[in-house]
């Protein structure tokens, strides 16, 4: 039976995702090093780290590809408490570390993570969990539906305390497909997601950073020294990059020009040392990733691996949608990350256990609708 397993592993799934994390370490190098030396006088810390966290990211990756998946879903309520928990706990004085007018970080010792990052995991186990164990209750609202919708809005509300629209937002959506794919009723789904739309917007246009935020990037080049500076920096490193590119380590605007320019605008700078080449191979792979993902997804016979492949495949293009669309300045700037290519240690290494969870559930598939497909 474990051969049978590892036969059916989506080996083609473990190598993009592999590529990308790879790329994502040689790309950090070739974006952050200049900034790297002036601030800690070593053209290597952000890939050293990089490289460390994409090492105990690939060890996590490889335990969650071979713990049995079921694990996972027994013990989400417990993964639910921890979330608010974390969320808490994130917001406390003197334990919360607060960067850049946001507290959304924990640090013991040297080590800082972001515990939104492991919640937006949790809570994806746990409404697969919740909504695969109540599909004969599925048409009630009260007993079937709401119960994880009431968890969702207090995870909601705590996270954006930090605050953190983005992120939130983000939950929002990927949880919103899960129960979506969960098969509940169409007017059940037409009345979360106009709750949804409206909260999201009322927090959005009733905050004056949020909304500055919001029409910045419709308007960039009114404020291009203000408010406008990031996406401008963004553009002219874009459209720098031609189709092949200026050649890696050739940008200009990583030179201090390019706010975040090895974090959450790491696709501008990609764009502009290998021109769109370069953004046709990580869209491609993002979209492999889909692909597989939602064949995983119907290819698993019984009810949660079929919606926790979903919700971790759509988790990981939601954010990629979200923040290929602030680079390019078709979405508003949420700071989200570019999954398996951004710096950043929380990100990375949740992201990949996603991506072994992710491998563990086509270990897993039904054999007569692999050899079908």
């Amino acid at each position: 039976m474990l051969i049978n397993k590892i036969k059916r592993i989506d080996y083609l799934l473990v190598f993009v995702i592999l590529f990308l994390s790879c790329f994502g370490i040689m790309m950090v190098f070739s974006a952050s090093y200049p900034i790297a030396e002036i601030l800690y006088e070593d053209s290597n810390y952000f890939f050293t780290k990089q490289l460390q966290w994409f090492l105990i990211g690939l060890f996590l990756l490889t335990l969650a590809a071979v713990v049995p998946y079921n694990f996972f879903g027994k013990i989400s309520p417990l993964l639910v408490i921890l979330s608010i928990f974390l969320l808490i706990l994130v917001l406390m004085p003197g334990i919360g570390v607060e960067r850049n007018n946001s507290q959304r970080w924990i640090q013991i010792g040297s080590f800082v993570y972001q515990p939104t990052e492991v919640v937006k995991l949790f809570m994806i186990i746990y409404f697969a969990y919740f909504y695969s164990k109540k599909q004969q209750l599925i048409v009630d609202f009260k007993k079937g539906v709401l119960p994880p919708l009431i968890l969702l809005i207090i995870v909601f509300l705590l996270i954006l305390k930090q605050p953190d629209l983005g992120s939130a937002a983000l939950l929002l959506v990927t949880c919103g497909i899960v129960v979506f794919s969960s098969g509940v009723r169409r007017i059940h789904l037409f009345i979360m997601g106009s709750i949804g739309v409206i909260g999201i917007s009322y927090f959005a246009f009733t905050t004056e950073y949020r909304l500055q935020r919001l029409t910045s990037y419709l308007n960039a080049f009114d404020d291009p020294a203000g408010h406008g500076y990031q996406l401008v920096n963004s553009y002219i490193a874009i459209g720098s990059g031609g189709i092949w590119g200026n050649g890696i380590g050739n940008s200009v605007q990583k030179l201090g020009y390019l706010p975040e320019a090895h974090t959450d605008f790491i696709m501008s700078i990609i764009i502009e040392e290998l021109g769109l080449l370069g953004l046709a191979v990580v869209v491609g792979s993002y979209l492999f990733i889909m692909f597989r993902g939602v064949r995983i997804a119907k290819q698993c016979k019984d009810m949660f691996p079929k919606l926790l492949a979903i919700g971790i495949t759509f988790q990981i293009m939601t954010q990629a949608v979200l923040n290929l669309g602030a680079v390019s300045g078709l979405l508003p700037i949420t700071g989200i990350t570019l999954p398996f290519i951004s710096y950043g240690g929380s990100s990375l290494v949740i992201t990949m256990i996603c991506a072994g969870i992710l491998v563990n559930l086509s270990a897993n598939r039904t054999e007569s609708l692999i050899v079908k497909n």
